[in-house]
């Protein structure tokens, strides 16, 4: 009798896209502890949210993302014309994730930022992640002529209440909190030894310490943006997440965070896209090398 070998089918780039994409997402909400944040402990600050929530809204995104990644495929160039699918594409996500998650927005600013990102990777012929964060601000620049109108959404509002940018003005610079804070701080903290759930931790705060969060801003106004920042800052300065002296600063900021009902949501989504960059040219140079 012959033995039949099953081969598994080589992934295409939007699958593998796709794939990275989720795998941030479930990373970020897993990785443990985040302040006033979801994760495995709790729902932090957030009430209507749990883990299991954010893992179905996550997987629920996959097929948005694979479409994202392939119309950049398709389309070949950065034009209105792809900005406009990838506003539809978005819409149809969103509207699939509050189906899966019964109306409660777990992940509409990764949609965003993951989006344009998976979009722009697909189109790059070298896995190099600042010409991809590069092609994702040229296409955040882009409007959308689509978009429906509709009330202000909380981000909205909190930019013009306290004249920050907020997520789109995130992308359009090119993902700095991620490319200049959250990488950086990543690598340092794996380079001095710190295991990797310790460095991703060092990573956000990295990102909280610096970025005008505008969930923070929405939930606890400026009060609530100068204790994430300050907190965040004294943690990276008495060692990282891995001392013992940063674990103590950690908790205090948590604590803090909580009183304030204050969530760095805008920053977890960074980290999200930290952890995508990360793995991004390794995965696509393993794909470029195996064709």
């Amino acid at each position: 009798m012959n033995a039949q070998i099953a081969v598994r089918p080589r992934l295409s780039v939007a699958e593998q896209l796709a794939d990275l994409a989720v795998e941030a997402l479930i990373d970020e909400a897993e990785l443990s502890p985040k302040p006033a944040l979801v994760d495995r402990r709790g729902s932090g600050a957030h009430l209507d949210l749990s883990l299991e929530l954010m893992h179905a809204s996550a997987c629920s995104l996959w097929s948005t993302f694979h479409a994202m990644a392939a119309a950049g495929q398709a389309a070949g160039q950065v034009d209105v014309a792809l900005r406009e699918t990838l506003g539809r594409l978005g819409r149809d996500g969103e509207a699939q994730m509050l189906a899966v998650t019964g109306g409660v927005n777990t992940h509409r600013g990764a949609i965003w930022a993951l989006g344009l990102l998976v979009t722009a990777a697909a189109q790059v012929d070298r896995p190099a992640i600042g010409a991809v964060a590069l092609r994702a601000a040229r296409l955040a620049c882009l409007k959308d002529r689509h978009v429906p109108a509709r009330a202000p959404s909380n981000g909205e509002r909190v930019r013009q209440r306290y004249g920050v940018g907020g997520a789109r003005a995130e992308a359009q610079a090119g993902f700095p909190g991620a490319l200049h804070h959250g990488l950086p701080q990543l690598q340092r903290s794996r380079a001095a030894g710190a295991g990797e759930s310790h460095a991703r931790l060092d990573a956000l705060l990295a990102i909280m310490a610096r970025l005008d969060d505008t969930c923070v801003l929405h939930r606890a106004g400026v009060e609530g943006l100068s204790c994430m920042q300050d907190g965040a800052r004294a943690v990276l300065e008495a060692g990282g997440s891995a001392s013992l002296a940063g674990r103590r600063r950690l908790k205090d900021l948590e604590c803090h965070l909580l009183r304030l009902n204050a969530s760095p949501g805008g920053a977890a989504d960074l980290l999200a896209v930290t952890l995508f960059l990360d793995r991004l040219e390794p995965t696509l140079r393993a794909q470029i090398g195996s064709l």
